[in-house]
């Protein structure tokens, strides 16, 4: 059985072992695969077991790799494969749930709190001597924010979600949350499901959690933004379609929101010419979230054993049934 990773590196850089998914078959790794169709099919070629992270997988693809029986996403998202013509091929479809929770919760409040205190720019400033030249016994360089209090609004509420929620509350932030799914097990007197408007109105803090659907897609633009606070700040760690990019811009710029810290954005890898290099007080990080190695390790075991339930016949994490 030939097995066919197309974008390996990311996963694995090299501080982690393919050999759990070797074992199974004739295994070949691409640490990446350009993203044309006539490249991803030579890339595949006579494989049965087919793996990508971003690497696309649309229907022109698909409908010319008769060989490939089985695809796992290294993710969680699986938004790169065509699912539907995978299921009429009878092409099994696995993702990586649940992974990540802990470090993009973790990544997701260091982001937060960057934003409130901006102690990159503070070591800097000291680094360039200017805590040397102070007159004073302290300085700083902007305004220093308490979260004890505020009201930190998550749109979607997963895993992720409720872990951010369960940090935030632990730093005093009152909790918002918008969903699909109401979970009255999780109110409490500093936690509360409301509708989205609502959100928007009264949140200091807002932060992304939810996946990238069409109800989803955009759902940071102008119309919503005036909707919220004077000041607001924004952190997505999510999917960069959430954000009307040029819209976050103007608000950043206007100072209708004070700050934004963005893991991803709309085009990976960033392009040179977008809106956002040119924002004020925008934090931007290159999609790492999800990816210490405890991570990416959590990742790999997943990704054996939905392998190993496939084989035996009882798949796991399948998203095309």
């Amino acid at each position: 059985m030939k097995i066919v990773v197309l974008d390996g590196y990311t996963l694995n850089p090299g501080d982690l072992s393919w050999d759990d998914i070797a074992k199974h078959g004739e295994l070949t790794v691409y640490n990446r695969t350009p993203y044309n169709n006539e490249a991803i099919i030579k890339a595949i070629g006579e494989a049965e077991i087919v793996y990508t992270n971003k690497t696309p997988l649309p229907k022109e693809v698909l409908e010319q790799v008769s060989t490939v029986k089985f695809i796992g996403v290294l993710a969680t998202g699986y938004n790169v494969v065509d699912i539907e013509v995978a299921k009429s091929k009878g092409i099994l479809v696995t993702n990586v749930p649940a992974y990540s929770t802990e470090s993009v919760a973790q990544f997701t409040m260091a982001l937060l709190l960057e934003m409130c205190h901006n102690i990159g720019n503070h070591n800097t400033a000291v680094q360039n001597g200017d805590w040397i030249k102070s007159k004073d016994f302290c300085f700083w360089n902007s305004p220093l924010i308490e979260l004890e209090g505020k009201t930190l609004g998550i749109i979607g509420f997963g895993q992720i979600g409720q872990a951010v929620a369960k940090v935030a509350q632990a730093f005093g932030l009152k909790i918002l949350v918008n969903s699909r799914t109401v979970k009255p097990e999780f109110e409490s007197g500093t936690l509360k499901f409301v509708d989205v408007d609502t959100l928007f109105k009264n949140s200091d803090i807002i932060s992304l959690h939810c996946p990238l659907f069409k109800s989803t897609k955009g759902i940071i633009n102008s119309s919503n933004i005036e909707k919220m606070k004077y000041g607001v700040k924004i952190i997505n760690t999510a999917r960069g379609g959430l954000v009307v990019e040029t819209d976050l811009v103007q608000a950043l710029n206007s100072g209708k929101v004070s700050g934004a810290a963005l893991d991803v954005v709309s085009t990976e890898p960033m392009v040179k010419d977008s809106p956002l290099l040119k924002a004020k007080n925008c934090i931007i990080t290159p999609h790492i979230a999800w990816a210490p190695k405890e991570a990416r390790t959590r990742l790999m075991n997943i990704t054996v054993k939905n392998l190993e339930a496939y084989l035996s016949g009882k798949p796991i994490n399948v998203v095309n049934n």
